[in-house]
């Protein structure tokens, strides 16, 4: 377990936000101030990610146990809890392995099931950036861009790009995530379920969530309902922000039934 970096903004119910693979808390800044106006929101570094601590371990069950103590940290008995991708998953591993500290549970574009490898090219692209050489961020951009076409996808992986001194690094711990990579793409772990109320929210140009993954979302969330964003891919609170703040609100203040 670790100390997690955060930024906290607002009053009311608190709500964690937890980020995706290669994110950081930086990513929800249009969400953190939105949802601050309602809530008392924690944006969360997931351990190597942001500026959170490093660890060798990368699974779920850690990643709910680092929750589990900034719950504790901050004398917080409950939460409302939000995650994107990963950070979807490790938010369905602390209501999994801890229901009672989690009064409703939003996943964003993520299903509780193993993903095949999809990410390759992401670490080929971040490993071959020449940080000892590099002057700027423009040529990082471009070695970046002989494994990675997107111009968005790259865009969001040079944030995690900072000058250390003399020299740029990464924010995130590059060889823990690649190694522990397998971990990361498992489903959350356990038998158990959680019957508080769920939402997933799906991209709907996205595959990450697909019909053949509904028993997965049922066994799990007895009582997950789902809406689709469409129009939009992997990112939906990036790339149309407006709209999913408004469905993240009506469900993180609609009544308890």
């Amino acid at each position: 377990m670790l100390t997690l970096h955060y930024k906290e903004a607002g009053q009311g119910e608190p709500l964690l936000i937890i980020h995706g693979l290669f994110g950081t808390l930086e990513n929800w800044g249009a969400q953190i101030k939105a949802l601050a106006a309602h809530f008392r929101v924690f944006a969360i570094d997931l351990r190597n990610h942001g500026r959170s601590p490093w660890n060798e371990q990368m699974d779920y069950a850690s990643l709910s146990a680092d929750l589990v103590q900034f719950l504790d940290h901050h004398r917080l008995d409950r939460a409302l809890v939000l995650g994107h991708s990963m950070g979807g998953k490790a938010a369905m591993q602390l209501a999994l392995d801890h229901p009672e500290r989690v009064s409703k549970l939003l996943v964003v574009d993520i299903a509780p099931v193993r993903y095949p490898p999809g990410h390759n090219n992401v670490f080929d692209g971040l490993f071959a950036v020449d940080l000892a050489h590099l002057s700027q961020r423009a040529d990082a951009d471009q070695q970046l861009a002989k494994h990675v076409v997107e111009p968005g996808v790259r865009q969001f992986l040079l944030k995690n790009l900072y000058r250390a001194g003399d020299h740029f690094a990464w924010r995130m711990n590059l060889k823990a995530l690649q190694r522990e990579y397998d971990q990361i793409a498992a489903a959350p772990t356990g038998q158990g379920h959680y019957d508080g109320p769920t939402l997933f929210i799906k991209g709907g140009a996205s595959a990450y969530i697909q019909a053949s993954h509904r028993p997965a979302i049922e066994q799990r969330f007895p009582k997950a309902t789902a809406r689709v964003m469409e129009g939009v891919g992997h990112w939906p609170h990036a790339e149309k922000p407006e709209l999913f703040t408004r469905l993240a609100l009506r469900f993180l203040q609609a009544a308890a039934e």
